[in-house]
C-alpha cells in the first residue's frame, strides 16, 4: 500500500465563488498555496497527493507545469476530488461538463483516481427518485473517467443523500461505480468504517483515512477510529492501492500531516511501498 495526503488542510475547504451564478465553474478549492502543500506533504514523508479540481484548474493550459511541481517534490498525483449536486436535471449538463473538464486535466497531470461526492439534499427533503438520478449520474461519471484512463470512485459525504449507512447501501446497489470510503464521514454519518470496508472490499479501489472524535475531524490517532482493524481487512484482501490521509483544516498543516504519518508508522507499522501508482 502507498500513502498520500490531501492538500485541503492548507487553507481549508471552500468553493469557487463563480459557482454561485455559474454551475459549470463550481469547483472545490483549498484556500491556500498548493506548492506549499506539496512541499510540506513530501517533507512529512508521503509519496502522493490528492487535491481538489479547483486547485488543479490553474494548470488547465499548462499541465506540464503541475507535473514539474510534482517531480520537484518527488510526489505522485494520486487523485483529484470533484463533486456535483447530481439530482437537478436542468443543471446536470453543466455539472457533467465541469466534471469532464476536471477529469481530462487530472489525466493530463498524471492522476490515477477521480473521486466524486454529492447528491444534494433538497430544501423540501429527499425524494426516492433522487437516488435513481444520482445512480445514473454516477454511471456517467464512471464512463467519462474511463475515457481518460482514470479509476472512478464515489465518496459518501455528510450533507448529501448518502451519509447514513442505509443510504450508502442503497446507492451501492443502484450503481457499479467503485467506493472510496472516507472513514470519518462514514462514522459521522452513523456508520462503522471497519464494517463498510469489509462489506465493500471488492468495490474499493481507493481509500481515505481521517480520524473522528467529539464531533470533529482529527489527524490520525487523535480520535477513536480503529485503523488497525481497517488495515487488517485491507491487507487480508491484498489491497495494494493508495490510502490518502485527509484533514479538512488544522492550525499547523505540516504538523497535522506529520502526526498522522508518525501514527501509522509507529502504531501500525505502516511502511509505504515504493514507486508506481
Amino acid at each position: 500500500m502507498k500513502l498520500g495526503y490531501q492538500t485541503n488542510t492548507w487553507g481549508g475547504v471552500v468553493g469557487h465563488p463563480a459557482g454561485v451564478t455559474s454551475v459549470k465553474d463550481l469547483y472545490y478549492l483549498a484556500n491556500g498555496s498548493t506548492e506549499t502543500a506539496l512541499q510540506d506533504i513530501a517533507g512529512a514523508g508521503y509519496q502522493g497527493v490528492e487535491l481538489f479540481d479547483g486547485n488543479l484548474m490553474p494548470y488547465e493550459d499548462r499541465p506540464e507545469g503541475f507535473r514539474q511541481l510534482l517531480d520537484r517534490y518527488d510526489l505522485k498525483l494520486v487523485g483529484v476530488y470533484s463533486g456535483a449536486n447530481f439530482i437537478y436535471r436542468d443543471i446536470w449538463e453543466d455539472e457533467l461538463s465541469k466534471l469532464e473538464k476536471a477529469a481530462k486535466l487530472a489525466a493530463a497531470c498524471g492522476a490515477k483516481h477521480f473521486v466524486v461526492g454529492g447528491g444534494a439534499i433538497r430544501a423540501s427533503g429527499i425524494r426516492d427518485s433522487d437516488y435513481e438520478i444520482l445512480a445514473g449520474g454516477l454511471d456517467e461519471v464512471s464512463q467519462l473517467a474511463a475515457r481518460y484512463g482514470l479509476v472512478p470512485s464515489y465518496h459518501p459525504h455528510l450533507g448529501t443523500i448518502v451519509q447514513a449507512p442505509e443510504q450508502l447501501d442503497r446507492i451501492m446497489k443502484m450503481t457499479s461505480i467503485p467506493l472510496c470510503p472516507d472513514t470519518a464521514h462514514i462514522e459521522a454519518g452513523g456508520g462503522d468504517p471497519v464494517a463498510v470496508i469489509t462489506r465493500y472490499i471488492d468495490r474499493i479501489r481507493y481509500v481515505h483515512f481521517k480520524d473522528y472524535g467529539s464531533g470533529a475531524f482529527l489527524h490520525l490517532g487523535d480520535g477513536h477510529q480503529d485503523f488497525g482493524k481497517m488495515l487488517d481487512v485491507l491487507r487480508e484482501n491484498r489491497y495494494e492501492g493508495w490510502i490518502t490521509v485527509e484533514l479538512d483544516s488544522w492550525d499547523n498543516p505540516l504538523a497535522g500531516a506529520a502526526a498522522s504519518r508518525n501514527y501509522l508508522r509507529n502504531k501500525h507499522q505502516f511502511h509505504s511501498s515504493i514507486g508506481g501508482q
